[in-house]
């Protein structure tokens, strides 16, 4: 078997009305994305309008990208850093005292490789309190951060990871504990 890609078919993903993606797409180039734009309040305003919840005290750097506003939810305390990707073609749940540092990715999708129609897979990201995801990490769909876990710079998580716990590498592997003074 080979691979088919003329046979890709997401039709059945439908991530919201095409008016308010569309609408969207032009928010997120010119007020998320655009790295001329620092107001983290105009930010969290654009965010809610198009449904996503926020809570207080939300710091948005320049250069965010975010796919699909509706499918977030922000805690409160809340840092994403420079140039960080939430591509949440589904539900993204960020808890409270969480730290997104610069260009990680949070992806909520993926390709099935073992069907050749490389179908759309979707998996749910959570972030629990106090977690911290490092420069350039990813974290991959359907993972869950457990309270407090780190996961250093440039490391991908594709499975959870546990409370309490340093994560390093390619994939993610649990390096020491972390203790908070």
């Amino acid at each position: 078997m080979k691979t088919d890609l003329s046979s890709y078919n997401n039709a059945w993903y439908h991530p919201g009305n095409k008016v308010k993606r569309l609408l969207w797409y032009f928010t997120n180039v010119l007020f998320f994305i655009n790295p001329l734009n620092p107001s983290s309040k105009l930010k969290i305003i654009l965010l809610k309008w198009f449904g996503a919840r926020v809570g207080s005290n939300v710091m948005i750097k320049p250069g965010v990208n975010i796919k699909h506003p509706w499918f977030l939810s922000l805690g409160n305390h809340i840092w994403i850093g420079e140039k960080v990707w939430i591509d949440n073609l589904t539900e993204v749940r960020i808890e409270n005292h969480v730290c997104i540092s610069q260009g990680a990715m949070l992806l909520c999708g993926n390709h099935n490789y073992k069907i050749t129609s490389f179908d759309l897979i979707l998996g749910k990201i959570t972030l629990k309190e106090g977690v911290w995801i490092g420069a350039k990490s990813t974290v991959c769909p359907g993972v869950t951060v457990q309270t407090h876990a780190v996961l250093t710079a440039g490391s991908i998580a594709t499975k959870d990871l546990e409370a309490y716990q340093i994560y390093q590498g390619n994939p993610a592997i649990k390096t020491k504990k972390r203790t908070i003074n």
